[in-house]
């Protein structure tokens, strides 16, 4: 198999933009800093002592007592009357920023993954590919999948590190839930839940076998299904710990951000994006959504469409909700980002005294984590774009023959979890 032309100048061009552009024109520091989020400003000790009524220090001689120095923490009241002010984020305030050159790599890159698939996707429309070409969007995607992981992995792992909160008993528990719940998914069967595994598991099957009788190697299969099945599982509850913190911190937020708007248009948009993950798993269920669509509702009468156009339209409703969450982002952003107020009122409620450095490290906290909270946002929808564009390449080939299915019969290819055959051009 070879890389045509084309495809290679859109990799190198991107290659180059990547190294000599994106450094200077970053979409990732565009979302943070382009004026739209205000973030809040710890109170300096001055403004503090000001405002507890407290005098300038005593210098370290006047602080000795009984030959002592005292080295107390200054405490002010925590019901103080205090006002934090705001400031835009802006391409300094980021250096501070924890995880922002994870979170500025990760967003640029699928940025540029996106546009050579996109490119490619052009380019396949006006010349079909040719035999044995290599679809170098699919090399791309995998990249994007593998840096998605990657900083999953490090947050998860960060939180492991955490010897107190609980977070690492949390994610345990989560990822045994998912391994369960996987599991009993898995028993379902396809009348129910369109996942093509049966079909795409046999044609993974058959295509290992006709590899291994090719290179003269006797087998009975790469693989039973019920390992196949286990693999999975295993797959799924590692995903679904990884994703633990990411969809309490999108619910937190979701709640904050319903809070700071009046507008039923936003509201509305608001909620499609929470429960977006739930109407993308719907359009699986087939009696619910394909049967209904698809079939007769009754003798002699058509169908509301054909299973080609509903598999189409699928793959386009997942798209659109990825622009649509994309689109909320910085709304949500804001929400975390208000945190920080939030606590100062919450701690004006309680009675006794608080140290300066505990009141600014809360209200600091909140601003430089804010590009991990980014990332908890953004890895859940990068790892859901283009598991869908790749799903649909490697599956289907062209834009105009988008559909859906998980595995394909022999004469399109190899199921996704198989490759492709040698006439479609993947991997």
């Amino acid at each position: 198999m070879a890389v045509i032309g084309v495809q290679l100048v859109v990799t190198m061009v991107m290659a180059s933009v990547i190294s000599k552009i994106i450094p200077h024109y970053s979409f990732a520091r565009w979302l943070l800093c382009s004026g739209s989020l205000e973030w809040y400003q710890h109170p300096t000790d001055e403004e503090l002592r000001t405002l507890a009524g407290k005098q300038q220090p005593k210098k370290k001689k006047d602080r000795k007592y009984n030959g002592h120095i005292d080295n107390k923490p200054l405490t002010v009241p925590k019901d103080i009357d205090l006002q934090l002010e705001t400031k835009v984020i802006t391409e300094v305030d980021t250096l501070a920023l924890h995880y922002f050159p994870e979170f500025q790599w990760l967003v640029d890159f699928t940025v540029a993954s996106t546009l050579v698939y996109v490119i490619t996707e052009c380019y396949y429309s006006l010349a079909p590919p040719a035999e044995g070409e290599m679809n170098i969007s699919v090399v791309w995607s995998l990249l994007v999948l593998s840096f998605v992981i990657k900083v999953l992995f490090s947050l998860t792992a960060h939180y492991f590190r955490l010897e107190e909160g609980g977070e690492r008993s949390l994610c345990i528990t989560f990822g045994f839930f998912f391994f369960v719940k996987a599991m009993v998914i898995l028993i379902v069967t396809e009348n129910y839940l369109e996942f093509g595994l049966e079909s795409g598991f046999a044609n993974f099957s058959d295509s290992a076998l006709h590899f291994l009788e090719h290179q003269g190697l006797e087998s009975q299969g790469p693989i039973s299904k019920l390992t196949f099945k286990l693999i999975l599982a295993l797959l799924c509850a590692l995903i679904g710990a990884f994703l633990t913190f990411p969809g309490l911190r999108l619910a937190q937020m979701h709640l904050d951000a319903l809070n700071l708007t009046n507008d039923k248009v936003a509201q509305t948009l608001l909620h499609i994006n929470f429960l977006s993950p739930l109407i993308m798993v719907l359009l699986w269920v087939k009696p619910i959504t394909k049967d209904y669509l698809t079939l007769p509702t009754s003798p002699g009468t058509e169908p509301v469409m054909t299973a080609e156009t509903y598999d189409t339209l699928r793959l386009w409703s997942i798209l659109l909700l990825c622009v649509l969450r994309l689109a909320m982002m910085r709304r949500h952003l804001q929400a975390y980002l208000n945190l920080a107020q939030k606590n100062l009122t919450l701690m004006k409620k309680e009675a006794g005294r608080i140290s300066t450095v505990e009141l600014q490290t809360m209200v600091a906290r909140v601003f430089y984590y804010l590009c991990v909270i980014a990332l908890q946002y953004m890895a859940p929808l990068v790892m859901l774009l283009h598991t869908t564009l790749l799903l649909k390449t490697l599956v289907h080939g062209s834009a105009g023959d988008a559909a859906t299915h998980y595995a394909v019969t022999e004469d399109t290819g190899w199921s996704l979890l198989g490759g492709l055959s040698p006439r479609r051009a993947a991997l």
